[in-house]
């Protein structure tokens, strides 16, 4: 059975924080601009002393500023600061400047492991058995209980059975939101609309006599019905991803790319725009997951704190990144997402996997 992390707060009657200062806060002189010495903030739960008090930023992410506003702490992108914005400065994450880091909060076995021990790094050598048990107890408790928010790359959408076996997860439950880019949405309707994916059999994987065509043919299907959900009402999609998303009312973003065809009308072209809608539905994430899509899992990992607040009680945010190439998943990492959990598999398998363990039907 599936078990939640208990949370311990810091003991704020500690001497380290009963002396510390107050947070020293500087406004914002100009719209974008942080103050020199600003804090930039990162994916664990973090504190700032004010007035005596230290108090929670309860809805982070990472690299932006935290803002003191009607009593609260706010973490702010950047180009959004306004004139005025109290920011916290200060470059220090030990308490002494009224700024404290908490990255222990969460119990967990794998931090008593030894110094040293074999294949600790996540690889394709990498025993994952265990890996699936815990993801199928981990959606089957937020199912109920939490928000489960997907990343999809194309490859995704490229198979018959994984394409089949994801619109079991959004059937059933398991899919609270999904963030992509225009190609998945493209193929994934292709497959429906002309059973192909860029002009290939959706199962025998044999291209299609002028099957270049099939994907730009689908656009343009889905741009003269207006949107993707005229694009289904009508009948053109029948199954699939997307086709579930719109009959069980899972919102999805698509964030657009330079290299777009098309694209359909709900891609967003405006990268800011898509930036704010995909932490629109981040925000609300408990468990996320990221599949064959290194650049969305990397500013999906850049926007996703490692906890969550909800009903007053702080909880781990699940973070899974899967793909078939090491440099991938290994990618987030670097980049400071530093609570993912990675998978070296091929992505079409690691579907089909989970809706078979989850008995999705």
């Amino acid at each position: 059975m599936f078990n939640m992390p208990l949370y311990k707060e810091p003991d704020f009657l500690k001497e380290m924080f009963l002396k510390a200062p107050d947070a020293v806060l500087r406004e914002v002189e100009t719209d974008g601009v942080a103050p020199e010495n600003y804090h930039a903030t990162t994916i664990f739960p973090e504190y700032f002393k004010i007035k005596g008090k230290w108090i929670l930023a309860e809805e982070s992410r990472m690299d932006c500023v935290a803002v003191y506003k009607n009593g609260r702490i706010y973490v702010i992108e950047f180009r959004n600061l306004k004139k005025g914005d109290l920011v916290v400065v200060g470059r220090t994450e030990d308490a002494s400047e009224g700024i404290f880091v908490h990255t222990e909060g969460f119990e967990s076995d794998e931090d008593l492991r030894e110094a040293f021990s074999f294949r600790q790094s996540r690889s394709r050598e990498t025993a994952y058995s265990k890996d699936y048990d815990n993801i199928y107890e981990l959606l089957e408790h937020e199912r109920e209980n939490g928000s489960i928010v997907w990343v999809m790359g194309p490859a995704c959408a490229f198979d018959a059975d994984s394409r089949a076996a994801f619109a079991a997860l959004v059937r059933n439950g398991y899919v609270n939101g999904l963030l992509a880019g225009n190609a998945l949405a493209t193929h994934d309707l292709e497959a429906s609309y002309l059973q192909t994916a860029l002009g290939q059999n959706i199962y025998t994987q044999k291209s299609q006599p002028n099957g270049h065509y099939n994907h730009i043919d689908t656009i343009n299907k889905v741009r003269e019905c207006g949107s993707i959900t005229k694009f289904v009402e009508y009948g053109y999609a029948k199954d699939g991803i997307i086709y579930e998303c719109v009959k069980n009312n899972v919102p999805f973003v698509l964030a657009g790319s330079i290299r777009d065809d098309g694209p359909l009308p709900e891609v967003y072209a405006d990268v800011y725009k898509a930036q704010d809608a995909m932490r629109n539905i981040i925000r609300n994430a408990t468990t996320v997951i990221c599949m064959a899509s290194a650049l969305h899992t990397i500013a999906t990992g850049n926007m996703t704190p490692s906890f969550r607040k909800i009903n007053g009680e702080i909880r781990p945010v699940y973070f899974y990144s899967v793909d078939i190439s090491e440099f991938a998943v290994n990618k987030l990492k670097d980049r400071g997402s530093l609570s993912v959990k990675t998978i070296v598999t091929n992505i079409q398998d690691f579907i089909v996997n989970v809706k078979k363990g989850l008995k999705a039907e």
